[in-house]
């Protein structure tokens, strides 16, 4: 379980690099595209990467079962929001995708530390 739960962290700070140190990168991604100003690659960088990264960091210095079950929640907000949206939006296959990961993170993350 403990190397699962690393795992978890790892990847949570990992793809977190990505929107906070690659924002470009992450838009392209996401097919979201720049604007007029860079807000859109703050919120790039401090919700879909630092947010991410503090996440992982937090569940790996903490170290205990709550913590690692707060990250599967975190994931689980994401997918959350991402089915909102496959509903309520439209359904593309990157959407599925994306959500499938989040979920995929969120529940063992969640089932095992509970």
């Amino acid at each position: 379980m403990d190397i699962i739960n690393i795992i978890f962290a790892l990847l949570s700070i990992g793809l977190g690099c990505f929107g906070w140190l690659a924002p470009r990168y992450t838009l392209g991604a996401l097919d979201l595209t720049m604007g007029e100003t860079t807000m859109g690659m703050s919120e790039i960088r401090a919700s879909v990467g630092c947010l991410f990264v503090g996440m992982g960091i937090g569940a790996l210095i903490l170290g205990t079962p709550p913590a690692y079950v707060m990250l599967g929640f975190c994931w689980m907000g994401a997918a959350a929001g991402r089915l909102t949206s496959l509903i309520l939006d439209g359904q593309s296959q990157k959407k599925w995708v994306y959500f499938l990961v989040e979920f995929a993170v969120a529940v063992p993350a969640i089932w095992l530390n509970i």
